[in-house]
């Protein structure tokens, strides 16, 4: 018979199990979500030569299974429940070998739950570099299980690793460390009570709640154990730090770490890194050359897509016979696409260097930097994660706030994440400073473009933060929090990651948006090539009749015809009814229109443009979406209408909308509340026109 081995992968955050997961898998594994929860749930394979297929799931990082925050739930719902399709043969925890001390606490709880465990040391290549030897021999004995040393980043061990898979059955279930003997006679007598389940089973129905088998936490305190919570936090500290005592027994002897050999500079530059000054004026530079590159570095590949959907537009409406699908396509669907399409160099960009950021362990860095700044508004460095995510996108973002204990932490956190600059808001920033910002240089080597990039970042993160402040008074949770993070080793990252995770991102971010502006484009198109009768079809009659006496060329009278039936067009309508809402911020009725789709999904705004400019225009001319916006004028005056007011209007106006109609779900999927969720819309929305206001009345 073959064997389909169900292996757990666990381990705390930035001990490199990821890797160590990419390692064994390779390109054999997929992404799906935990039952009922939207969590991201990444499970791989491994065929070994004789048959036996071992399938790795690769549970969030945790601290401990004493669950406290929706990831450790998950990794205790899995550990728990014998029925659950992926209750394991066979867990892996996954340490680090400078950090094992704090790590080797999950491996206790893991051995204690009666699963085969295997420890593997990550990392075991920097031994040397940090003056650390191990007595694998006699650190098996007193673990009573399996041991193996791997370096993800090399690649060394992971042979080693899944013969160690294979083997699985031969490992001892035995605890290595007896922690009833903090209350011996509680204990004796609840084994006893439930001799189908092991003690600490038991001990977790009683703490955490849940329910194994058929044995709940009433069953156990209709028996006589019924804890305080006072009497049962004092028990479960007493196990804890039994536990920390067993470690440091075991390591004193089979661990050791000597300073004066290590070779690394680790220490020198963690301390310039997180510096009260120097560490904020780095963290400042690096996003600053994040964003310079982010224009520098894609402006040849962003003007090649803009021209190539430019020609594709004249080359349909050249190959293709005149008529509504060919209308369709040339002016809705392409330039819809076309207006996002650009964009892809910059976003890749932008997520390549976040990559970097975390696989060479500055992000981590920055956490603990940040966390000095967060305290005072309500936050702690565990919202630094969240904020930072906010970068990629919200969405992740805000579910990433369920590993913060605190509840008022969490909910601030979740409620001001989206003034953080996602990704979808690249495409609207790029596009307006390109426009109105010039590609010049301060003081012969900072460009304008990317300054202005950067100071928009640190403004929504700035209100993120003043957010929080006020929220902080509103928010009445008396709750004490600790933070507490590791420093991960510095390591040059491993390129393969770097661009798989730059892929990802990017078709996730192109798919996610390329649908949405795709059905969009269809709808926007139909709404500006149709109208009521009465007003669009007799386009021809009412331009002859107003421009009678004087001279037209062809190109100008269809031009006039075509601006006249979109403005009678069914969106026309529209835009015009919401103009005088938005005219104080500087925007015309086209823009508003941009501004009201674009709820849906930030970077809808530009595709929107793209298709509208487009429907209103006659000609078949190669032109750009950014040649379009340029050229684009108010027809009472004669005057551009994308001026540096409505440009700086627009962009604050982007830095503080709620415009992400994903965003409003998973706010009220994550809080569980529409008042959170609807004060969050409403404030986001408010401080966005208002600002966009202040900022064109004080430039125009």
């Amino acid at each position: 018979m073959k064997n389909n081995i169900k292996v757990a992968l666990l381990g705390n955050p930035n001990v490199g199990k990821t890797s160590v997961f990419n390692a064994l898998t390779g390109l054999n594994h997929k992404i799906g979500n935990y039952p009922g929860i939207t969590v991201d749930k990444k499970s791989g394979s491994i065929k070994f030569n004789n048959g036996d297929v071992a399938t790795i799931i690769d549970l969030p990082g945790t601290y401990s299974i004493n669950a406290s925050s929706l990831d450790e739930k998950i990794v205790m719902d899995l550990l728990f429940d014998p029925s659950n399709l992926d209750y394991p043969d066979l867990a892996i925890v996954v340490v680090d070998i400078e950090n094992i001390k704090r790590n080797l606490l999950l491996f206790t709880q893991v051995k204690e739950l009666g699963i085969p465990t295997l420890l593997v040391v990550n990392m075991a290549d920097t031994m040397e570099a940090k003056g650390i030897s191990i007595d694998i021999e006699k650190l098996q004995h007193l673990l009573k299980t399996k041991i193996v040393l791997v370096s993800a980043k090399k690649n060394l061990g992971i042979d080693e690793l899944k013969q160690a898979i294979l083997d699985y059955d031969t490992y001892s279930t035995e605890s290595c460390v007896n922690t009833t003997v903090v209350d011996e006679e509680f204990f004796s007598k609840l084994a006893l009570s439930f001799p189908s389940l092991s003690v600490y089973r038991l001990w977790m129905i009683l703490t955490q709640d849940i329910t194994i088998g058929s044995i709940s936490k009433k069953d156990i305190e209709a028996k006589g154990f019924s804890l305080s919570e006072s009497a049962m936090k004092r028990l479960q500290q007493r196990k804890t730090i039994k536990r920390y005592q067993y470690i440091s027994e075991i390591l004193k002897d089979s661990y050791v770490k000597d300073k004066s050999k290590a070779k690394d500079i680790r220490s020198k530059i963690d301390r310039l890194l997180t510096d009260r000054i120097w560490g904020y004026i780095i963290f400042f530079a690096v996003m600053l050359l994040v964003f310079q590159a982010i224009f520098q570095w894609s402006s040849y590949p962003m003007d090649w897509i803009d021209d190539k959907f430019g020609e594709l537009s004249g080359w349909i409406h050249q190959v293709m016979a005149p008529g509504k699908l060919t209308d369709l396509i040339a002016d809705g669907i392409v330039p819809g696409i076309g207006g996002i399409m650009p964009f892809i160099p910059q976003i890749a960009i932008l997520f390549m260097f976040i990559s970097i950021l975390e696989e060479t362990g500055y992000m981590s860095r920055v956490v603990f930097l940040m966390d000095r700044i967060m305290r005072p508004f309500g936050l702690s460095g565990k919202s630094v994660v969240p904020l930072i995510s906010g970068n990629a996108c919200a969405i992740p973002a805000i579910m990433s706030a369920r590993n913060i204990e605190n509840s008022k932490e969490r909910l601030i956190t979740i409620l001001v994440t989206p003034f953080t600059t996602c990704s979808a808001r690249i495409p609207v920033y790029i596009i307006l400073i390109s426009i109105i910002i010039p590609d010049e240089k301060l003081f012969g080597f900072i460009g304008l473009q990317g300054l202005t990039m950067t100071i928009f970042y640190f403004i929504g993160f700035l209100f993120a933060l003043l957010s929080a402040w006020v929220l902080k008074h509103f928010i009445k949770v008396p709750y004490k929090s600790y933070f507490v993070i590791e420093m991960p080793d510095y390591r040059m990252p491993i390129a393969k990651s770097v661009i798989s995770t730059m892929y990802e991102k990017t078709k996730s971010f192109v798919v996610g948006a390329g649908k949405i502006i795709f059905v969009l484009s269809i709808i926007l198109w139909f709404l500006g090539s149709h109208g009521p009768s009465a007003r669009y079809d007799n386009a021809e009659e009412v331009i002859t009749e107003k421009y009678k006496g004087v001279e037209l060329s062809e190109q100008e009278f269809e031009d006039y015809v075509a601006g006249y039936q979109l403005e009678n067009s069914y969106i026309g309508i529209v835009g015009k009814k919401i103009e005088p809402v938005l005219k104080p911020l500087g925007y015309d009725w086209k823009i508003g229109i941009a501004v009201m789709t674009s709820f849906v999904a930030r970077e809808v705004f530009v595709g929107t443009l793209a298709t509208i400019y487009n429907v209103g225009s006659s000609g078949e001319e190669e032109e750009t979406i950014k040649s379009r916006m340029e050229a684009e004028v108010w027809p009472e005056t004669g005057e551009k209408v994308f001026t540096m007011a409505t440009g700086i209007s627009l962009m604050f106006f982007y830095a503080f909308a709620m415009q992400c109609a994903s965003t409003v779900a998973i706010t009220r999927r994550e809080t569980k509340s529409w008042k959170w969720t609807i004060y969050q819309m409403v404030f986001m929305t408010g401080l966005a026109y208002l600002a966009g206001f202040i900022a064109y009345q004080l430039l125009k």
